[in-house]
């Protein structure tokens, strides 16, 4: 019996007889018909009775594609091929990983301003500058009320002040400073709302229980929700503290129990005693979440964080 062979490739489907020539073909005009292609091949592999080809059969068709005349055709198809992979690897993961980006950046921005702002208003209003510690409140009320207004609070004149007489322009350049981090911060309220939104849409089980932010973290550090899914629990745990994992590896420096996940608050409020075994149980009901995320099952989580609370508070 005469042996046949079915070859595809990005161009199309191919059958070749006992002689390695084309005796049918099926062209793809589009790529989509190329991604789908697999039933196509084993009803034409069935039709002639063709089977895959290998060893010196497989490098004689890779010789017959390798003619000139097809050159034109592979470069046009993987220019679009690749156009669609680019395409579709923009997903939620993507979004996800961007927005938790600018938001960790806004925080980075947001720390090196306000210390700059105290530092140079400092200059001006000492008295207050020391006695507002929080920052929202120091940058709204730096800007609601003049130098006069906050050391009267404070019962302090403006002659009994430390500060220094600067000029009208000088305040005016602290102030602006002042109002652009304001703008910054309502800008980053506005981003950690998104992320809310999305998180809680595409990774609802994760969001309630680790947070919208922390969860965003980890999926950041693995690269994608997909890629989350498949590490165990212990590196789940240490997610975030690679430095200091790379330290441990390097100098015998003690192990980092956790990472990102310090952040939580059953781990922010417990004694430290109790940070490894909270971080190993934390750990391991994020991976359970964000399997359960990523292959669309149920919402469990409020049931896990409650099991999480009753064995750990």
């Amino acid at each position: 019996m005469h042996k046949n062979y079915c070859f595809s490739n990005i161009l199309g489907i191919f059958i070749f007889n006992e002689h390695l020539k084309v005796i049918k073909s099926e062209l793809f005009t589009n790529n989509e018909q190329y991604l789908s292609s697999p039933q196509t091949k084993a009803a034409l592999s069935k039709q002639y009775h063709a089977v895959e080809p290998t060893g010196k059969s497989l490098d004689r068709i890779h010789e017959h594609f390798s003619d000139v005349k097809y050159d034109s055709s592979f470069v046009a198809r993987n220019i679009e091929l690749t156009k669609l992979h680019v395409k579709e690897s923009v997903n939620e993961d993507n979004m996800i990983i961007q927005s938790v980006s600018s938001l960790m950046e806004l925080t980075t921005i947001l720390n090196m301003l306000l210390k700059r702002l105290r530092e140079w208003y400092g200059m001006y209003n000492p008295e207050t500058e020391r006695a507002i510690e929080e920052q929202e409140t120091f940058v709204h009320e730096i800007l609601s009320k003049d130098r006069k207004q906050l050391l009267d609070r404070l019962e302090t004149s403006e002659r009994e002040s430390m500060g220094g007489e600067i000029a009208k322009k000088d305040v005016d350049a602290i102030l602006f400073l002042a109002k652009q981090i304001e703008h910054l911060r309502l800008f980053k309220v506005r981003q950690e709302g998104y992320l809310e939104e999305i998180m809680k849409k595409f990774c609802p089980n994760i969001t309630v229980l680790a947070g919208s932010f922390l969860g965003a973290k980890l999926i950041h550090q693995a690269g994608s929700l997909k890629q989350l899914v498949g590490f165990p629990s212990s590196t789940v745990q240490v997610l975030g503290a690679e430095k200091a994992l790379f330290r441990h590896m390097k100098t015998g420096a003690r192990s980092p129990r956790h990472g990102y996940i310090a952040a939580h608050p059953l781990l922010a409020s417990a004694v430290s005693a109790m940070h490894g075994k909270i971080a190993r149980g934390l750990a391991d009901k994020i991976l359970l979440c964000a399997k359960i995320d990523y292959f669309k099952g149920e919402f469990i989580a409020d049931k896990l964080l409650k099991e999480l609370e009753r064995k750990f508070k």
